[in-house]
């Protein structure tokens, strides 16, 4: 980046600033300040006596050759300093070099020229269409959550049309549900399918956060969400993996910022997505450390709690329009005592948790039955007959596994007749609540399976009651409902 190095009280020219609220505003020279230290994506700034900016207001700087960075303001290091994180690359940037305040945060297009469109942290388009109109509204990505007397809990639940999640761990319509697990167990998968599956039913605005995204990831949604003509109603937010930590720190803020507007303007249900909330904290920690933090747990930020909290809390239902989030943690070691995935799970309704030894078994989704839970797994919420069953596969699959040491050594012959029972019925439900995904069709070749929850009962309630004992274990695998089991063995009997 060819930045100016002019001198610092010479004011620049402000009409080429924009995604900060204060754009419009006549600079003066004592609006300007220097560089004077610089250390990766931390950047020390003095500023005339008396004239220091705010904490978290943007700050900038306008290159030679239009190029803008933007830095925000995160310490006073005395009278005339402040110490701000950049939300782009500083590669090129000098001591001496002008910076001019904005006298706001930073600031993102908001409302209907967004929708459709896939956006940075500064809210700027990066899909190589035309940039959005000057006068677009622009809202600051640091706002107050809603009040308690506003908020709105979510007690309804909302399908998925997978099997296990509605059955097990189901989804609260205006609530927040975490996908939990380690590298490659199938995180990114299951939140695109949930997105392929809700955004189509779902009558609102969907806004996906990609916090430190893969490109190969993102070009993908890019292209699913297009595939799924579900684009018009879509934003997609990115701050990806090769950008600064403060991009990725800020994008979720950037895209939570664009859903409360669709939120509290104009009224609509919001799907909040976001991949990955632990990579959020990632970035907050690399901040951290450049700001000369001293960190805490497990070398987290001692501001851990309250990074999540502020993101978390923001995230609400308010009377007449619903937000309801679905995040991908991962989970670092598999180690779900880790504080940043326990400060993060606080914050949840439904828990996801997916399983590597289930993975490994090709039992996808990998989502463990046990460890999966929700709030809304309550008689009073669904329904005693869901209640019920969902208690019974829980306990029929956690009996199983009790036994999985002794079959490992001794075989299932040596088991009680009672045992064998549970043992058989275990696995076709472990089997049953396997599905295909639409988003998987091109690598699977099977069609993608939606399962509405009286189906998914249905065919539990069978199984374990004992009229599927004398089917295989193999009709039950990678299906949709209890109907298809039945055709899958007729068949075989017909080849056998």
């Amino acid at each position: 980046m060819n930045l100016a190095t002019a001198n610092p009280q010479k004011p620049m020219d402000s009409s080429a600033t924009t995604g900060v609220a204060g754009a419009s505003r006549a600079s003066t020279t004592e609006d300007y300040g220097a560089v004077t230290a610089i250390r990766g994506s931390v950047v020390e700034v003095r500023f005339p006596q008396g004239k220091l900016p705010l904490i978290n207001e943007a700050l900038e700087v306008i290159g030679e050759n239009g190029t803008r960075l933007v830095l925000e303001v995160q310490s006073h290091i005395d009278e005339t300093q402040v110490r701000t994180v950049a939300m782009n690359k500083t590669s090129g940037l000098m001591r001496g070099t002008p910076v001019r305040r904005t006298h706001s945060p930073i600031a993102v297009a908001v409302g209907k020229p967004v929708l459709g469109r896939l956006v940075d942290v500064m809210g700027e388009p990066i899909d190589g269409l035309p940039a959005f109109d000057p006068q677009t509204e622009r809202w600051p990505i640091h706002r107050a959550s809603p009040s308690l007397a506003r908020r709105q809990p979510g007690r309804k639940v909302f399908e998925t049309g997978i099997k296990v999640i509605d059955l097990l761990a189901p989804m609260a319509h205006g609530g927040k549900a975490g996908m939990l697990g380690g590298a490659g167990v199938g995180k990114t998968v299951l939140v695109m399918e949930l997105i392929h599956a809700m955004v189509r039913s779902y009558s609102g605005i969907a806004v996906f956060a990609g916090v430190g995204e893969r490109s190969r990831e993102g070009h993908e949604l890019l292209l699913e969400m297009r595939r799924s003509d579900v684009m018009e109603r879509t934003v997609l937010v990115f701050g990806q993996m090769n950008e600064p930590p403060g991009a990725r720190w800020r994008v979720g803020l950037t895209a939570l910022t664009i859903a409360e507007y669709f939120r509290d303007v104009s009224g609509d249900n919001v799907l909040f997505l976001m991949d990955n909330a632990f990579r959020f904290v990632q970035a907050g920690a690399e901040v951290s450390g450049l700001l000369g933090r001293m960190p805490s747990r497990v070398g987290y930020q001692p501001t851990l709690a309250s990074e999540i909290a502020e993101l978390q809390e923001r995230i609400a239902s308010v009377p007449g329009a619903v937000m309801t989030a679905v995040e991908a943690v991962y989970v670092p070691a598999d180690d779900f005592t880790d504080p940043a995935v326990a400060e993060l799970f606080s914050h949840l309704d439904s828990s996801i948790v997916l399983s590597r030894a289930m993975a490994t078994e090709g039992l996808y989704p990998a989502i463990d039955p046990l460890a999966s839970t929700s709030v809304l797994l309550d008689p009073l919420v669904v329904g005693d007959e869901h209640y019920r069953a969902a208690q019974e596969v829980r306990s029929t699959i956690e009996h199983y596994r009790e036994l999985q040491d002794i079959i490992a050594i001794l075989g299932t012959e040596e088991l009680s007749p009672a045992d064998r029972v549970v043992v058989k019925r275990a696995r076709r439900l472990q089997r049953f609540l396997t599905q295909p995904f639409a988003v998987t069709e091109a690598f699977t070749g099977q069609k993608g399976r939606s399962v509405k929850l009286a189906d998914t009962l249905r065919g539990c309630q069978a199984i374990l009651s004992g009229e599927c004992d004398e089917m295989a274990e193999a009709s039950f695998y990678m299906i949709g409902n209890l109907d298809e089991a039945r055709e899958r063995e007729a068949a075989s009997r017909e080849r056998h």
